[in-house]
C-alpha cells in the first residue's frame, strides 16, 4: 500500500512539486519515497512506500523496467503475482528479477502485454501510472472494484494525478474552483461519486478503467478492461445450477483461495472483527488456514446500543484468535472530527468514518496489514433495504407508469404531502423500477435539493442505468450499490481512514473470482424473506454456531444525533452553520440550512443531512479557503 503522484508538462519546478505532493501523503507510505523526472522534464512521477512484500530496495519506486523503456509508480497489491510471473516465463520472458516484489512483476507484465491484458491477468487492488518512453504516453489504471483511489485532471495548465485529492491542491498554480454541480448529489448521498470530485477539472478514475495520456498533446483516451455491469449480467444469464450446499462449498473454496493470497506479506497481518456475518466469515476462514493464532481487532463503545465488542470477543474465543479490543469513549470519537477534512481531502460524510479510523489506529499498533469483511452485504444481498425495495416494487409494478406518474404528482401537490408517510409514498409512485425506488429512498424529503444554491441535475450511475438491466429487483439494486455506494462510500472510508495511520487493508470478498461467482447465484441462495446472505451464512455456520450469530445487527456507527446536542459539538456545529458565514460563502442556502438546524435543535427532527452539511463546511474552511 502506497501513494502515487505525477505531473505531465508542468511549467514550474516539477521536482519540488512532486516532493511536496509526496509529503502531503506521507501517511500512505512512511517507509520510503522516490521521484522520477524524464530527461525532457515533461514527465514527473512520485511515490511514497509502505513496505509489505520485499522490504528491500529491490521493491523501491518509481521502478524502471529491465529494458529501460517503462517507468512505473504503483499503489496496491497483486495477489497472484507469482502466477503472472509464470505466465511471463511461459511466453518467453527470460529476464532475471531483481527482487521478489509484485511491483517488478506487474511492471514487466504491463510492458510485455500492454496495460489492459496485463491487468486482466492480475488479481488484486491497485492504482498505477506507467510512463512509456517509446510511445511518449503515461497510462493510468485502477483495480476492478475501486479499492485504490486515483484522482486526475488539469492543474495550472498541466496534467496532474495522485492517490489523494489533497496532493493536487498543493501544486503551484492550483486554482480549480469548487464543483458546485455535484452538491445536490453530495447532499443526497453524503459522498461524491466517481467520476466527479469537489473540484472543477479534477476527476476520479473509474474502477476497471485504463486512461492513457499523450505526453505531447495531453489528450486522453479511455478504455474499460473489466466491467461490474457486464460481470453481473453474465452471472445472471448463466446462473449456478448446483444445490445450495454446493454453492456454499464453492464459495468457501473461493474465499479460502482469496484469503490465502491476501495473507501473504513480509509484515504482520491481522483482521477486523466486528461480530457481523461478513468479518466473522473472513476471520473464521483465516484461522482455518493459519498455522498459528490470527490477530483480530475490535473496538467497543460504552453505549450498549452501539456496542458489538462483547459478541466479537465471544466469536474470537470460539475461533481461538489472538484478540485485541479497545473500548473508546465519546471523547476519543469526538477528537477525530477535526482530522476528517484533511483525511478525506473533499467532503465525505459517512459518520462511521470515525469508528473506522479508531479501529484502524488501534490495529496499526500491532500489525501492518488487516483483512476486512467489506462487500458481503452488496454481493450477497445483505441489506434490509433490498427486501423493502423488492416488496414495494412488487406492489407497484402492475400499475402502469402512465398512471402512477400523475398520481405521484397529485399526492405531492396535495395537503397529504405535509405528512411524511404520504410524501414518501407519493415520491416512490413515480419510480420506473426498483433501481429508481432505491435512489428515491434517499430523496423523499424535498428540502435536500434546496441546500445548495445551484441545481444542475447532474447525472450519475444511480440515474443512468436502465431500469430492467438485470430484471430481478434485488440484483438490480445490489448492482447499483456495487457501482456507486460501495466504491465511493465504503471503500473510500476504509482506504482513507486506514491509510491515515499507515495501515494496509485488504478485502477478500472483492477478489475477482468471488465477485464473478456471487453474481451467478440465484436469489433463493441469497435471501429468504428478511434474511439475507444465506449462502455466506452457510459457510460461516461451518465454523461458528448459528445461535452465536442470531442477534440484531447494530452496524458500525456512532450516536452523532445525540452528540450534536451537547455543548462542545453544538458550539462547533453552530459556528460552522452560522447564517452570515454561509450567506457570505454563497454556495449553500443559509435559510434552508438554518431551518434544518432549528428543526433538529428545537423540534427534535434530525436529518442525516446535518452531518453532510457540517462535513462540507469543515472541508470548506480547512481545505478550500
Amino acid at each position: 500500500m502506497c501513494g502515487i503522484s505525477g505531473l505531465i508538462k508542468f511549467k514550474g519546478d516539477a521536482r519540488n512539486n512532486i516532493h511536496r505532493m509526496n509529503e502531503r501523503m506521507i501517511h500512505r507510505g512512511p517507509d520510503d519515497d522516490g521521484i522520477f523526472i524524464s530527461s525532457d522534464n515533461n514527465v514527473a512521477l512520485g511515490h511514497r512506500r509502505l513496505s509489505i512484500v520485499d522490504l528491500s530496495k529491490n521493491g523501491a519506486q518509481p521502478m524502471v523496467s529491465h529494458s529501460g523503456r517503462s517507468v512505473m509508480v504503483y499503489n496496491g497489491e497483486i495477489y497472484n503475482s507469482f502466477e503472472v510471473k509464470k505466465m511471463l516465463k511461459d511466453d518467453g520472458y527470460t529476464e532475471n528479477y531483481r527482487g521478489t516484489s509484485d511491483t517488478e512483476i506487474l511492471l514487466e507484465a504491463v510492458e510485455h502485454y500492454g496495460a489492459e491484458k496485463a491487468l486482466s491477468m492480475c488479481k488484486g487492488m491497485f492504482a498505477i501510472a506507467v510512463y512509456d518512453k517509446e510511445k511518449n504516453t503515461v497510462t493510468l489504471a485502477r483495480d476492478r472494484v475501486g479499492e485504490k483511489p486515483l484522482y486526475y485532471g488539469m492543474v495550472a495548465g498541466s496534467f496532474a494525478f495522485a492517490s489523494e485529492i489533497g496532493c493536487l491542491k498543493i501544486v503551484d498554480g492550483f486554482d480549480n474552483k469548487i464543483n458546485t454541480d455535484v452538491l445536490d448529489i453530495y447532499f443526497t448521498e453524503g459522498y461524491i461519486p466517481a467520476p466527479y470530485s469537489i473540484y472543477q477539472g479534477i476527476n476520479k478514475l473509474e474502477a476497471g478503467t485504463v486512461l492513457t495520456v499523450d505526453v505531447g498533446t495531453l489528450k486522453t483516451t479511455e478504455s474499460v478492461y473489466w466491467s461490474m455491469m457486464e460481470t453481473a449480467r453474465k452471472g445472471q444469464e448463466n446462473l449456478f445450477t448446483g444445490s445450495r450446499k454446493e454453492a456454499a462449498d464453492e464459495l468457501e473454496r473461493l474465499l479460502k483461495e482469496s484469503i490465502k493470497g491476501q495473507m501473504v506479506a513480509d509484515v504482520p497481518v491481522g483482521a477486523f472483527l466486528s461480530a457481523g456475518i461478513d468479518s466473522s466469515t473472513i476471520v473464521a476462514l483465516m484461522q482455518s488456514l493459519a498455522p498459528g493464532k490470527v490477530r483480530t481487532f475490535t473496538i467497543g463503545m460504552e453505549d450498549k446500543a452501539y456496542n458489538e465488542a462483547v459478541y466479537a470477543k465471544e466469536i474470537a474465543g470460539h475461533l481461538g484468535t489472538d484478540h485485541t479490543e479497545l473500548y473508546i469513549t465519546e471523547k476519543d470519537a469526538k477528537a477525530v472530527i477535526p482530522k476528517l477534512a484533511y483525511m478525506f481531502g473533499e467532503p465525505f460524510a459517512d459518520s462511521s468514518q470515525i469508528p473506522t479510523y479508531l479501529v484502524s489506529k488501534m490495529t496499526r499498533e500491532h500489525v501492518t496489514v488487516s483483512l476486512s469483511g467489506d462487500g458481503g452485504d452488496e454481493l450477497f444481498c445483505g441489506y434490509t433495504s433490498y427486501e423493502s425495495v423488492s416488496r414495494i416494487w412488487g406492489k407497484m409494478k402492475n400499475i402502469p407508469y402512465w398512471l402512477r406518474k400523475p398520481l405521484s404528482s397529485m399526492v405531492l401537490h396535495s395537503p397529504l404531502a405535509s405528512k411524511d408517510i404520504y410524501r414518501i409514498k407519493g415520491t416512490l409512485l413515480s419510480a420506473d423500477g426498483p433501481r429508481d425506488i432505491h435512489r428515491m429512498e434517499h430523496e423523499t424529503d424535498p428540502i435536500i435539493k434546496k441546500i445548495a444554491l445551484k441545481h444542475t441535475g447532474l447525472p450519475y450511475k444511480y440515474t443512468q442505468l436502465d431500469g430492467d438491466y438485470l430484471q430481478e429487483p434485488n440484483h438490480e439494486i445490489m448492482l447499483m450499490d456495487m457501482l456507486v455506494y460501495h466504491p465511493d462510500d465504503i471503500l473510500v472510508k476504509v482506504d482513507r481512514t486506514a491509510m491515515a495511520v499507515s495501515l494496509e487493508t485488504r478485502v477478500p470478498m472483492l477478489d475477482r473470482d468471488v465477485v464473478e461467482f456471487a453474481w451467478s447465484l440465484p436469489l433463493e441462495y441469497l435471501r429468504q424473506d428478511k434474511t439475507g446472505k444465506l449462502v455466506l451464512r452457510d459457510v460461516l455456520y461451518r465454523y461458528v454456531p448459528k445461535e452465536m450469530m442470531e442477534r440484531p445487527k447494530k452496524g458500525f456507527s456512532i450516536p452523532i444525533e445525540k452528540w450534536l446536542l451537547d455543548s462542545d459539538l453544538r458550539d462547533w456545529a453552530e459556528n460552522l452553520l452560522d447564517r452570515d458565514k454561509i450567506r457570505k460563502q454563497g454556495i449553500l442556502d443559509a435559510d434552508v440550512v438554518d431551518k434544518i438546524w432549528t428543526d433538529y435543535t428545537q423540534r427534535g427532527i434530525y436529518r442525516i443531512q446535518i452531518w453532510y452539511i457540517l462535513m462540507f463546511q469543515q472541508w470548506y474552511e480547512e481545505e478550500y479557503c
